[in-house]
């Protein structure tokens, strides 16, 4: 059947079979050709639509979650429990002079005591005429560990004391790191009075007050030195080669061990820093225990 009258009438009637609104046009209808539409029933019925079913999806499963170890170091901090680095080579030998350089000096029978002392009164550098205290060094006299920064800054001439502040407070926290702690510990400066506005100690400065610190150390004879600070490490190995260079070796200072690390008022600026700190203090460690 191909006469759209017919076919509009049929469409009609489907319309009204479905209860339909009543199709309105606004226009007459017009004689197009229209596509012939099969009957309803010479059109194949629709298929009823499966439902749709779900299948669960498979769990993937979770890899294994790595179990820290305790020797892990944390992040930015280092672990007091993984290995201790190797004992590094030998650097610079600073012998022991060749003769008695304290035969005719006053400080050659002097003990820690009688040096303290003569420090507190000694008006040999310009540094004298701004202190407040001068600060010796403080310690057991037989310690085995002498540790030796440049010199005292504001807290230290307010006391008299070394290492006391913020940075001595680090300087105590690292002691007890490696079983060392400040009562066992020998500390002393380059210069024993403090530079105005903390700069560094001048050349003279230094030269007028390494005698001290010199027969400091010969009276304690200790099994390691530490210096903290390039200023400590160019006085005692007598050189001016950068810290990072002084570094990872073992030094001879007149027969003692001696290890070159940062200032803890350098790492309390740069907390980059601890982390090799932390070696070179193990490294020391070692030492101490042969």
């Amino acid at each position: 059947m191909t006469d759209a009258r017919e076919l509009f009438r049929r469409y009609l009637a489907q319309q009204a079979d479905l209860r339909q609104p009543p199709l309105v046009l606004d226009e007459p209808l017009r004689s197009a050709p229209v596509q012939a539409r099969p009957p309803d029933d010479a059109r194949p019925p629709t298929p009823p639509r499966a439902e749709r079913t779900e299948s669960p999806r498979p769990e993937r499963a979770k890899p294994p979650r790595a179990r820290k170890s305790a020797d892990a170091p944390r992040r930015g901090r280092a672990s007091k429990k993984s290995e201790p680095p190797p004992i590094p080579g030998p650097g610079i030998v600073v012998p022991a002079p060749a003769s008695d350089l304290f035969a005719a000096d006053p400080l050659a029978d002097a003990t820690l005591d009688g040096l303290a002392t003569q420090i507190n009164g000694c008006t040999k550098c310009r540094l004298h005429t701004s202190r407040t205290h001068a600060v010796p060094g403080e310690g057991p006299p037989d310690a085995r560990l002498v540790v030796v920064g440049e010199g005292p800054g504001a807290n230290e001439d307010a006391q008299g004391r070394p290492f006391v502040g913020r940075a001595g407070a680090l300087l105590d926290d690292i002691l007890a790191a490696i079983d060392c702690p400040r009562e066992t510990v020998y500390i002393a400066n380059v210069v024993k009075c403090r530079p105005p506005d903390n700069r560094k100690p001048q050349g003279d400065e230094i030269e007028a007050c390494m005698p001290y610190l010199h027969r400091q150390l010969a009276l304690i004879r200790p099994k390691v030195i530490l210096a903290m600070g390039a200023t400590a490490a160019e006085a005692l190995l007598q050189t001016r080669a950068s810290l990072s260079a002084l570094r990872n070796r073992v030094h001879d200072y007149r027969g003692t061990p001696l290890i070159v690390t940062y200032h803890p008022a350098a790492l309390l600026r740069n907390p980059n820093w601890k982390r090799p700190t932390w070696d070179d203090v193990r490294i020391a460690r070692q030492l101490l225990d042969r």
